[in-house]
């Protein structure tokens, strides 16, 4: 049984998930100008709790996609905002709190966060 205080992105971790690329790797952000490091996506018609589908961060892939299935083996919740972030990996890999917080540094440097495994 989930925690109660664990979001409801929470009932994505191990699960296998396919996500949409809609700001793949090396492009630029639209309004604020900055570079994506890694892919970030979304789940199609699940939605977050800002009202915008499920975001994900794909982290160990380099070239950019256009749709991506992988594990989800985190969830980022941010304690100052409302949008978590799925954090998956291709099936067979695996990656620490610390190599999620590097490649999610970019983005994830304006909120406070906790790591959900």
């Amino acid at each position: 049984m989930m925690h109660p205080d664990y979001p409801a992105a929470a009932t994505f971790l191990g699960q296998t998930v396919t996500v949409v690329i809609d700001r793949p790797c090396r492009s630029r952000h639209p309004e604020h100008g900055f570079t994506y490091p890694i892919n970030y996506g979304y789940v199609p018609g699940v939605p977050a709790p800002d009202g915008d589908d499920l975001d994900a961060y794909v982290l160990f892939i380099t070239e950019p996609l256009v749709t991506f299935t992988g594990i989800c083996i985190a969830v980022i919740h941010r304690l100052n905002d409302n949008d978590d972030k799925l954090v998956l990996v291709p099936p067979g890999q695996t990656a620490t709190d610390a190599q999620i917080r590097a490649q999610t540094w970019f983005q994830e440097q304006f909120f406070e966060s906790n790591l959900l495994r």
